[in-house]
């Protein structure tokens, strides 16, 4: 009977967590779009405005970096006010983001551009959050397949977005010529952020109850991050964030470089983020089938091969090849960390550990989407060396990761985990 009851509670768990997946991916979908849209143009609108091509990337970086500062204020919310809380939140400040970044370009003054990629961080940090809130109400069967779900709403974001940066490509008139085809793309952003912030009134996901005071207050920030599991899965999710991130923000500026047209970029980062979101429909099972210590090994060893391909030269074929590989590498790489660490602290440490995790992930990415540009404009004197010097950084960041892996794989308390 106990049994027959166990399983009657997983299955009517399950029925809320699927319902709250296709809530997540449909925002990961409409919401998300915004985040290719930008990748695409942020770095080309920034060599257009900044007075030195070293800070062209500098719009991306500071996306990532209005991330890292919100990820633990919003982490914090959620665990208080409740996940739909945040993502309201999120949603506001990418709108924020889109209106002061459009109002950058329509003045072409760089330094409120660079605010509002500021703004958008806040937007950023909060769909970080999505693939958590689908493991909230999950079982731990399930948990691993909701994750990969919700990730794979990232599919239709890879179409939405660029194709919306070409259907808004001069829209709108600009007094500075150099930024007019990119004004209509930020106006889009703000409609998405308005509109898909409604998909978040169907969520589902109960808020955290308030901890009575004998209530176990859970490990402190640094006995989590010092757990092996958990040190582990953040080194690995920092190191497949970042290096993605490191390459996808050079991508255009290298592209357009080596004498490609800019749509042809835009058809690249959609490649890319489809490549990002499409194993998502399998990645789950082969998580549950494998072990997630070797999909997230599978995921470092593509990353090295996107490099390999990128180095191979600069045509069209090597770009598309390329980026698809590091689309699924990060895939694999950043979703069998998130399972790795989903399973390695207790639901009333969520709070504390997910803001955590975000704030150094984060961190790790805004390093690598700093140096991008000046790895790609002011290491060498030419786009392919530039883009060369980006692909050649990957090495000992993947080196580290896949270390880390092999210590956790080969330590004697952890045969359960992988076994």
């Amino acid at each position: 009977m106990t049994a027959y009851r166990n399983g009657m509670e997983t299955l009517q768990s399950d029925s809320r967590a699927k319902r709250n997946v296709i809530v997540l991916a449909l925002a990961q979908a409409i919401l998300g779009a915004q985040m290719p849209m930008i990748f695409t143009i942020g770095g080309l609108a920034g060599q257009s405005l900044a007075t030195n091509l070293c800070y062209a990337t500098l719009p991306i970086s500071l996306i990532v970096l209005g991330s890292m500062l919100t990820a633990t204020p919003i982490s914090w919310a959620m665990q208080r006010f409740g996940r739909r809380a945040g993502f309201f939140i999120g949603a506001a400040g990418g709108a924020a983001g889109g209106a002061v970044g459009a109002l950058g370009l329509y003045l072409a003054n760089f330094p409120i551009f660079l605010l509002g990629s500021l703004l958008t961080g806040i937007y950023m940090s909060a769909q970080g959050f999505y693939r958590f809130a689908a493991a909230d109400t999950a079982s731990d069967a399930y948990r691993p397949k909701a994750i990969s779900y919700v990730m794979a709403g990232g599919l239709a974001s890879a179409v939405i977005g660029p194709q919306l940066v070409k259907l808004t490509d001069g829209m709108f008139e600009s007094p500075d010529a150099r930024v007019a085809s990119f004004l209509g793309a930020y106006v889009a952003v703000v409609a998405i952020n308005i509109l898909g912030s409604l998909l978040f009134l169907f969520l589902d996901i109960p808020r955290p109850p308030v901890p009575e005071e004998d209530a176990p207050k859970g490990r402190s920030r640094w006995e989590l991050i010092t757990t092996p599991r958990i040190a582990v899965a953040v080194i690995c999710a920092m190191v497949s964030y970042a290096l993605m991130n490191l390459v996808m923000t050079s991508t255009p500026l290298a592209v357009v470089g080596c004498g490609i047209e800019k749509d042809n970029a835009a058809d690249i980062v959609t490649a890319h983020v489809l490549a990002m979101f499409l194993p998502s429909f399998f990645t789950g099972h082969l998580i549950a089938r494998f072990g997630v210590e070797k999909i997230v090994a599978a995921g470092l060893v593509i990353l090295a091969a996107a490099g390999a391909v990128a180095l191979q030269g600069v045509r069209l074929e090597n770009f598309f090849i390329a980026l698809i590989l590091l689309g699924i590498g990060w895939n694999f790489g950043f979703i069998g960390a998130t399972s790795m660490l989903a399973g390695a602290h207790e639901p009333h440490e969520r709070g504390r550990m997910q803001g955590l995790n975000d704030l150094l992930v984060f961190g790790g990415v805004t390093f690598a989407s700093l140096a991008s540009g000046g790895l790609m404009n002011c290491s060498g004197g030419s786009a392919q060396e530039g883009w060369s010097a980006v692909n050649i950084a990957m090495v000992p960041f993947l080196a580290l990761a896949g270390a880390a892996l092999i210590w956790l794989y080969l330590r004697p308390g952890d045969e359960a985990e992988h076994a």
